[in-house]
């Protein structure tokens, strides 16, 4: 006897008009509880990871994310999450990506930037005056 197995992606994008993709996992883990749900998004936080883990996805994995990670936690076999990255991102590059895409979010807006992260307008502005920190 043979087996097939099929990998079925869907994109669905986390702003739906009436709701978010976070509530299509469950659905999905319920009509297929064999298949591998991977969450991928823009807005990575550990609220939405949780929420997207306990309806029943096995990864859940913040944009840019490059496609030998999404294949990996697709793939992978018996293993909760995939191995870690050979070179992650330092927790100062992870923060200066984030600031930098709240501030794209906000138009590029200083003080809508600052108030969305919680922190005073001066801080923020020093910190986008620096550069990018460098990767070892």
């Amino acid at each position: 006897m043979t087996t097939r197995r099929f990998a079925t992606a869907l994109r669905a994008p986390s702003s739906l008009g009436d709701g978010n993709g976070l509530e299509l996992v469950g659905p999905l883990r319920q009509a297929r509880p064999d298949i591998r749900i991977v969450v991928l998004t823009g807005y990575g936080n550990i609220a939405t990871a949780v929420a997207a883990v306990k309806e029943g996805a096995v990864d859940y994995l913040a944009k840019p994310a490059d496609a030998d990670a999404i294949e990996q936690a697709l793939i992978a076999h018996g293993r909760k999450l995939p191995p870690p990255p050979s070179n992650p991102m330092s927790a100062d590059r992870v923060r200066w990506e984030h600031i930098q895409r709240v501030f794209e979010q906000c138009d590029r807006n200083v003080s809508e930037t600052a108030r969305r992260l919680n922190m005073h307008r001066r801080t923020l502005q020093r910190i986008l005056g620096k550069h990018a920190p460098r990767e070892h």
